[in-house]
Formats: C-alpha cells, structure tokens, sequence
C-alpha cells in the first residue's frame, strides 16, 4: 500500500455531509483527503492549500456552486490552479451539466459510483496532469532559462531563422545585437557574484523595458545576451547599442557606498549590411564583433561598418554626464570640438546673467588654435 504522504491530496467539495464520508472511505487507503461544503471555501483552499493535487466536486453547491468555482480555477493566472484537475459529481441538471463541460471539467463521476471507478478516474486525471506538467517543463526548458526566464540560445538561433526566412520573402532586414558586461571576472572578484547577477539581472530589466514585442531578447553564452531584430536596419541597432552603453557607463551605482565603474560591449550584424544569408552567420558574427569590443578595451560599439563608435565626440549631455561619472579623461580629447558647442551658451550666459565669462578669450583661442588655411598659389 502507497503512502498517502506520499500522494497528492484530494479536496472534496459537498454540502452532504454523508456523500462526502462516502467519498473519503471510499479513497483514504490511497490519499490523504479534505473535505469543504461550499465552492467559496473551497477556492480559499486551492489557493492556499498547495498540497491539493485534484477536486472532487459537486455541482451544486451554496455561496459558490461548481460552475462558479471552475470558472474562477481556469481563469487564475497561476498555473498550478488553471491546470488542476477537477472531477465533477453529475447531478440531474442537464444545463449545469454542459455548463460545466464548457467550463473545463476534466471528469464527471456519478454519486452512486463505486470505490474501483473512482480510484481509477482519480489515477487517470493525475497521471494525465502529470505528463502534462513534464510536457511543459520540458519545452519550457528548450525555451526559457529556469532561472532568468529568457530564451535560451537554442531558441533564439530557432527565431533567427524564422526571421531570416520572412526577410528574405518580403525584402527586409534582420538584425543581431550581441551585448555584455566588459570584465566580469573582474567584478565577480570584487563584488561577488550575488551583486553580479542583480547587475545582470538590472541590465535584463532594461533591455525588455525598450525592446519592440517582435525582437527575441535571449541568452548568448555565458552572462552575455543577444537580441534578434526583424525588420531592424543594422544602423538603428547601433544607434540604440551606443545609447545603452552611454547608459550604462554613466549610471550611478553603488555596493556598500562604492561607485561600481561598469561597461557594456556591444557587437551587431545585419543581413543585408553584412550580406549574410544565414542565421547563424548572423548571430556569430554579432558575437565576433563584441569579442572584438571588448579585446580593443571595452566600453564601444562595432557595427557593420566595423568602426568603434566609442571614439565619436559625445554630445554635450553625455560630456556632462561622463564628468560627474568620474570619467573626464574621456572628455578631454573631444574639448576642442565641445568648446565650439558651447560657445553660443556661454555667450547668452554672460548676456543674461552677467556671469562675465571671457566668451571672446575662447573664441580666440578656439580660432588659434585651429590649422591656418592653405595660402593660394
């Protein structure tokens, strides 16, 4: 004989105090039991109670009767409610009857049933909902990422074909954005890997906070993610990489009062910018492109073109917000260009505030210090 703690427990749902010690004689050598006599208490017991692995209810029933507490099983959000079995006692009423069928009554047992037929209804519906539930946790698995809850890199590769394939019918392009935190091994050593992984999971957040529905965001190989853009030029992938990694370097944060300096690589690709015609040609060449990044030191973007967009002048929100990072050695080569910028503000301050700031001096010196034209022959 099993052990009933070892089995799923049954909740029996009937206001007939005799139909309900039948019930329980009838299956307590093999599962341990629970009995209620209205469907609203019965919800309260499914939501809470989470050793319940199957329902035998009546369908007619007070406060809540059996349609009113199937329709509310098969609505939750929560799949171990949605999915659980429910063995429903017939009664006369032949419109209850269908209207539990539409509602997702897995059974139906009649009152007068023996203990042989109902053991073997209730082993029947739980093996069903076992191989169901293994069924989905092995797909979920090919999926997603138990832990993140991203695609994983099998998956993805999968998407990348479909979208290949749809691109190359309707003339379009697709493209891959390979990205990654610079030095992780570096940060592990000195953070731990418990504030990596929020970090990672921080950087998660955002990206699936901008990225369109149709993009597939998933993992790429070790801490490093991937995303598939159908329909995106390689060109506005490199517009939106440059504008997370500027993100990401100038972000404030802090473990235990420390600022942490971050960076993110990115690598991209694009079917028609690149002339791949494959999907995996695709996404390793995205990923080619950031090691690519990171090995030149990091904290840049490679494109199709194969240029590091790192090495452009910031604008001037960026250089402001680089120097309040701590990283004003990044400014410094790009003040030339910046102090043209900033010339017409500097003027309208001195007018309207009087701060008194020599603007003629900069523009003098802007003016000296840029190359003579060539004199003519």
């Amino acid at each position: 004989m099993e052990n009933p703690a070892q089995q799923p427990r049954i909740l029996i749902v009937d206001e007939s105090r005799m139909v309900r010690a039948m019930l329980v004689k009838n299956i307590r050598e093999r599962y341990d039991t629970r009995e209620e006599t209205d469907g609203e208490s019965a919800w309260q017991v499914i939501v809470l109670d989470h050793s319940i692995g199957l329902v035998i209810c009546s369908l007619s029933l007070p406060v809540l009767d059996g349609n009113g507490l199937l329709v509310r099983v098969r609505s939750s959000r929560l799949a171990r409610l949605a999915n659980m079995p429910m063995l429903m006692i017939s009664g006369d009423d032949d419109a209850a009857l269908e209207l539990a069928k539409a509602h997702g009554a897995s059974d139906f047992i009649s009152r007068k049933a023996g203990g042989s037929e109902l053991l073997a209804r209730i082993d029947s519906l739980l093996k069903l909902a076992q191989a169901q539930n293994q069924l989905k946790e092995n797909l979920e698995q090919n999926v997603q990422n138990p832990e993140t809850g991203l695609f994983t890199r099998k998956y993805i590769e999968l998407q990348a074909v479909q979208a290949m394939s749809h691109a190359k019918r309707h003339d379009r392009e697709v493209s891959a954005m390979v990205l990654g935190f610079d030095d992780v091994s570096i940060l592990r050593e000195q953070y731990g890997v418990e504030v990596v992984k929020q970090l990672q999971e921080r950087l998660t957040s955002m990206l699936v906070s901008k990225i369109r529905k149709e993009d597939s965001l998933g993992h790429f190989a070790g801490s490093q993610l991937i995303v598939i853009s159908p329909g995106t030029p390689g060109r506005a992938c490199e517009s939106f990489g440059t504008r997370l990694r500027e993100a990401i370097h100038v972000a404030n944060i802090a473990v235990h009062g420390e600022r942490v300096n971050l960076s993110v690589s990115v690598g991209i690709s694009g079917s028609s910018a690149d002339g791949v015609t494959s999907a995996r040609a695709l996404i390793e060449l995205a990923g080619a492109r950031l090691k690519e990044a990171q090995q030149q030191g990091g904290n840049r973007v490679i494109a199709c073109a194969l240029r590091p967009v790192a090495a452009a002048v910031p604008r001037l929100d960026l250089a402001i917000a680089l120097i309040r990072a701590g990283h004003e050695s990044e400014v410094v080569p790009h003040l030339a260009a910046l102090r043209q910028e900033i010339l017409p503000l500097l003027e309208l301050l001195d007018r309207d505030f009087k701060f008194s700031v020599p603007s003629d001096g900069v523009e003098e010196i802007t003016l000296e210090e840029a190359p003579n034209p060539p004199e003519p022959d």
